[in-house]
């Protein structure tokens, strides 16, 4: 342990001799290690934020929709444009599955955002207004924070009455009780009959700006949408699956697909958000890999040059060593926790500045992160792996110098 603590000593002393030589060889693993930390804190991040925000869709919940909700990858767009549309009839026909509980058909106005007013104050337009059923609030997870929900008088009477979110709330009633407010829909008055609690963001998008209506009034408002978006509740969080399988059975049918044609229609759930963010994170680790991989390289090079140098620089000292009994793997070992040492040393400062960052995004730009201990320890198994391969052939020239010729260099 001694011998130990000095060759540590000894690899300490060796930076502190050519500081700045040791920053330039070891910025390579500082590199590589701060990517790692950083971008896996990132990652794991928004990972465990995503895993919170989807679970806005409520337990047991799922959506059935034309458009892909969200891909990676290589659609065919074309081809998606071309399906037929989700209809209310359809929706309905779901109701009858043994497995659903709920079913939310939701008209929209071809994605588009709207802008709310009141005799004072407007928002901006960013607010998705939906057409909707009392079932709208169990299969978005939507929780009343005052007032109510929608109920089956108002679709049966066309009221003109809203549901609003926090944001819609917060820009058009400050300070104020929103209920029994008007709120006016290109020009057309509606009563605030409710107030959802806050749901946050979403990939840095709020899920707090939005507007439900009863699907009547909705209609002689904007019109009658083409498409709709249906979002289900299964009877039970544990027959999601057979929900699902069911929905999708139905669908066909109804949508006239043979038994060999693809579905023309989207569906996902918690579940199915979450793998597409795994298979997203696995391209951003491969991709970190492979800068982490390069970087490492570089900075290994950089350690075995350096290595290299010392050994020139010591060669007298080797040779004295040698003449006075040291063994040649004494000789060989110590070189090669110097290496170590000194890669390691860089791996540290690595991950203190790729934490660094990712604390700072997260506190400035209010980015998700989360530094996970596992990309720490790899980070220093990484960079003390890269010293040790590329300290071997340093060290062992080093251990093979002759004591008689090494003692003759000046």
């Amino acid at each position: 342990m001694t011998a130990l603590l000095d060759t540590i000593t000894m690899a300490l002393g060796t930076l502190r001799a050519n500081v700045l030589r040791s920053i330039l060889t070891l910025l390579g693993i500082v590199i590589g290690a701060a990517t790692v930390v950083a971008m896996m804190s990132f990652t794991e991040g928004l990972r465990v934020k995503l895993g919170t925000d989807f679970a806005q869709l409520g337990a047991g919940a799922f959506q059935v929709q034309k458009w892909p909700a969200m891909s990676f990858g290589p659609r065919d767009w074309r081809k998606i444009e071309r399906r037929p549309d989700l209809t209310r009839e359809q929706g309905e026909a779901i109701r009858s599955l043994p497995h659903v509980k709920y079913v939310s058909i939701e008209e929209y106005i071809n994605n588009q955002p709207q802008k709310l007013t009141t005799r004072d104050r407007a928002t901006k337009q960013n607010i998705d207004v939906c057409g909707g059923l009392p079932d709208y609030e169990p299969a978005n997870g939507v929780t009343v924070a005052t007032g109510r929900f929608l109920v089956d008088t108002d679709i049966q009477l066309g009221r003109r009455v809203v549901f609003i979110g926090a944001d819609v709330a917060d820009a058009l009633f400050p300070g104020m009780d929103p209920l029994g407010q008007e709120v006016r829909m290109r020009g057309v008055p509606f009563e605030v009959i409710g107030v959802a609690m806050r749901k946050g963001s979403m990939m840095g998008q709020s899920k707090d700006g939005f507007a439900v209506i009863p699907w009547p009034a909705f209609e002689r408002v904007y019109g009658k949408a083409r498409n709709t978006n249906i979002a289900i509740v299964a009877s039970s969080p544990a027959d999601v699956k057979v929900a699902l399988e069911e929905v999708e059975a139905k669908l066909r049918k109804l949508r006239g697909l043979a038994p060999q044609d693809e579905n023309d229609f989207d569906y996902y759930t918690n579940d199915t958000a979450a793998e597409l963010f795994d298979s997203l994170a696995r391209m951003v680790a491969a991709a970190t890999g492979g800068i982490c991989a390069l970087a490492l390289l570089v900075g290994g090079i950089g350690i075995m040059n350096i290595m290299l140098v010392s050994v020139s620089e010591r060669t007298r000292e080797i040779g004295i060593r040698k003449a006075l009994g040291a063994r040649r793997a004494r000789i060989l070992s110590q070189f090669l926790v110097e290496s170590v040492t000194l890669s390691v040393l860089g791996g540290v400062l690595g991950v203190l500045l790729g934490g660094g960052i990712a604390l700072g995004a997260k506190a400035i730009l209010d980015v998700p992160a989360s530094i996970p201990a596992w990309a720490v320890v790899l980070s220093l198994v990484l960079t003390g792996g890269a010293g040790l391969v590329f300290g071997i052939y340093p060290a062992a020239r080093a251990s093979r110098l002759d004591p008689v010729e090494a003692m003759r260099t000046e």
